[in-house]
């Protein structure tokens, strides 16, 4: 690994604070992924990438704004990166998904916020993130209203744009969404200085479909009776997806997936014949949360499918690429992206569907529905969720959880009681 602590320095960042975050990384990362058995060799890539996850991607985005670019960072999968790259700008995801950011957000934020958004603030005001550091401008959205406050705050240094989210799927609806997006390409194509043309719309979402398909291509591999990859590498990959260059990620993706699919045909698992089968659903798992699928993989179960942001829901559906005119191409993006189902909606009753037809897909043993605390919505949805799965006889747990470690032996004697009652 490079020694990046002058870009750090030349970024402001806290050096010292920093330091201790890099110190414990390559401990989690030989304890939750380099201790696995029998690991596709493709995973060296993605291996590289954790390992420098705060000096590869960094070192390229800061070559790009000394070449006249602009970095925008995003904080869900809501933003549509399509129109960012159209105006030859990067979009990239943020930091947020650990303990060690979460007592900086809590200088600014209520105790009872989730920990995704005390992580994400935390990670700016601490100076201890190279990605909040680098980006010239964030584009944030109304998913909750954590993240509609914490907009405010992150923006007394940082312009930040906000795209209002409809909170329900009419046809009017959509065609606010779609109306946002409009807005969104008027921001960035004032904040580059570019045009966004329906030509360059047009190549950057192919460029996005073309991420997106690798990664199906990677969670399709998951549906085989043979797990050719376990669910620990496979979230990380799509952790990565938010960061990495896009083409550059759907190729490694797709070579990756050259690797799984002779696997499948060859039958090399990575785990024994009769493993349960379980799925996840609910709240994302941002890097570096790999806690929860580190539990049940070394509970004698496998993950074969996420129903989240870091899962399905970044990665389905794909952008009509057949359109030709601006209006046409924005209406397009806003089709799609109002088809993902998050627990912002009402009603959403797509999102309990999605989850059944993924069980069946996935062949699935037991779902798993992860809350972390404080967020009301997924909570709250967790109702049904746990409702309409129970209906269809299929195995639930439910699980509350947060960024730290002093609830694992009591997630990991839950966890493996799950699974026990999945085999008798």
């Amino acid at each position: 690994m490079a020694d990046n602590h002058k870009m750090w320095e030349e970024l402001g960042m806290n050096l010292e604070l920093h330091d201790q975050l890099c110190a414990v990384l390559p401990q989690a990362v030989g304890d939750v992924f380099l201790s696995q058995e029998n690991r596709p060799e493709g995973m060296d890539y993605y291996d590289m990438v954790v390992a420098d996850i705060h000096g590869i991607r960094p070192s390229e985005l800061i070559a790009h704004q000394e070449n006249g670019g602009k970095v925008f960072g995003t904080f869900c999968v809501y933003v549509p990166d399509e129109v960012i790259f159209a105006a030859d700008a990067i979009a990239t995801g943020l930091c947020g998904g650990s303990q060690f950011w979460v007592p900086g957000g809590e200088k600014v934020l209520p105790t009872n916020t989730c920990p995704l958004i005390k992580a994400s603030v935390g990670a700016r005001l601490d100076r201890t993130c190279p990605f909040f550091r680098i980006a010239d401008m964030y584009i944030g959205e109304t998913t909750c209203d954590g993240k509609k406050k914490a907009w405010e705050i992150l923006s007394e240094d940082v312009p930040v744009h906000v795209m209002d989210l409809p909170q329900m799927k009419r046809v009017k609806d959509v065609k606010a969404w779609a109306e946002e997006i409009a807005a969104l390409k008027d921001v960035v194509e004032k904040f580059t200085g570019n045009q966004v043309t329906p030509e360059k719309l047009a190549e950057n979402i192919k460029l996005i479909n073309n991420k997106r398909k690798a990664l199906a291509r990677l969670y399709e591999c998951r549906k085989s009776e043979t797990v050719p990859i376990s669910g620990t590498d496979a979230l990380v990959i799509s952790q990565i997806a938010f960061y990495d260059d896009p083409a550059r990620f759907a190729q490694m993706t797709n070579k990756l997936c050259d690797e799984l699919e002779k696997r499948i045909a060859e039958g090399v698992s990575v785990v024994s014949a009769g493993t349960k089968r379980i799925m996840l659903t609910g709240t994302p798992l941002a890097i570096p949360n790999w806690k929860l699928h580190n539990i049940v993989e070394t509970s004698g179960a496998v993950v074969v499918c996420e129903e989240m942001c870091t899962g399905t829901r970044y990665f389905e559906r794909y952008v009509d690429e057949t359109k030709e005119t601006l209006e046409e191409q924005i209406d397009a993006i806003a089709e799609r992206y109002m088809g993902i189902n998050c627990a912002c909606f009402t009603p959403n009753h797509a999102r309990i569907d999605d989850i059944i037809r993924l069980a069946k897909e996935y062949k699935v043993d037991g779902i798993i529905d992860v809350n972390l605390k404080f967020c009301n919505l997924y909570d709250t949805e967790g109702y049904f969720v746990e409702r309409a799965l129970k209906e269809e006889g299929i195995p639930v747990l439910g699980i509350e959880t947060d960024y730290t470690d002093s609830d694992a032996q009591q997630l990991r004697t839950r966890v493996s009681a799950f699974v026990e009652m999945l085999n008798n």
